[in-house]
């Protein structure tokens, strides 16, 4: 191999490792949403629950690993500021995601970069379903 060859193969290596910490970053953000949207689901649930309650009825929480006894009336107020805290996270972390797809189309542009199993405009779209499982293993090609 030439020293020309053995650069362009390090650029290539250096671009698919941003590739795929670009990546990497948005899956996590999109877990990091997952939770997110489980962890409201489950205030909503307890925020109804404890509404249809009498306000002194004793109930218990965790906080920092240790359980601790309390009244719906306390309790309840302290929920729906966290399941509001929660909302404004989701947002933001939507807000990230997107900034973040941008920029992964963005860099897969800039270096022409073709997943495999993707379709790109212009080619032909009426491959028989027997390629087209075949083909969708989403490996990376750089050129």
């Amino acid at each position: 191999m030439s020293s020309e060859q053995v650069k362009d193969a390090k650029l290539m290596e250096k671009v698919v490792d941003e590739f795929q910490k670009l990546r990497n970053e948005q899956r996590n953000l999109v877990n990091n949403l997952n939770t997110l949207e489980m962890d409201l689901k489950e205030h909503k649930t307890v925020i109804d629950t404890l509404k249809t309650v009498d306000p002194d009825r004793k109930c218990f929480r965790l906080i920092g690993g240790v359980l601790c006894e309390r009244t719906v009336r306390a309790v309840l107020p302290q929920l729906i500021e966290n399941k509001d805290f929660i909302e404004k996270t989701i947002t933001k972390v939507t807000e990230d995601l997107t900034k973040k797809g941008q920029e992964i189309n963005k860099y897969k542009e800039e270096h022409n970069i073709k997943i495999r199993g993707e379709m790109v405009a212009g080619e032909q779209k009426s491959q028989q379903p027997e390629e087209k499982k075949s083909e969708n293993r989403n490996v990376l090609v750089s050129n």
